[in-house]
């Protein structure tokens, strides 16, 4: 770390703390060239994840979104809202601990639909008819005889 005071680049931490509930830390350093002391701060660099859309547009990926659809689906089942929200934390942290910068819709429909077959059989089928656009009655028959 470059001293502010001086330009030296060599300095050891007196102090450390964390600070904004882990989210950074806060560093009390002192210059081995004149000794004055400084404070830094570190923060964790987050990329933001782009949602690569059916048509060619991207765009941020919209934790809000993901959730809308889920609801949807799960709309009168016995699921909890913190069920809800447990699944959309999976789902977004499977994309940023794979160290994804971009993702397609599709990859997110298809995440959506395994994550809900396990959870509620009912929730997937209206996720999969609205996200597959069936065209006829026999493309959701094969579906659900697939289950």
């Amino acid at each position: 770390m470059k001293c502010p005071f001086c330009g030296h680049l060599e300095d050891k931490v007196v102090d450390s703390r964390s600070k904004r509930e882990g989210a950074a830390t806060r560093r009390r350093r002192e210059c081995l060239n004149c000794g004055e002391r400084y404070t830094t701060y570190e923060y964790i660099e987050s990329t933001p994840l782009v949602v690569l859309k059916g048509d060619g547009r991207s765009e941020a990926f919209d934790r809000g979104k993901l959730k809308a659809g889920i609801v949807i689906a799960l709309a009168k089942r016995p699921v909890s809202p913190e069920a809800i929200d447990h699944l959309v934390t999976e789902i977004e942290e499977q994309f940023f601990e794979a160290g994804k910068q971009q993702v397609s819709s599709k990859e997110i429909g298809e995440l959506v639909m395994e994550k809900l077959k396990g959870l509620d059989e009912v929730a997937y089928i209206r996720f999969a008819s609205v996200y597959r656009r069936f065209e006829d009655i026999g493309e959701f028959r094969r579906v659900l005889e697939k289950m």
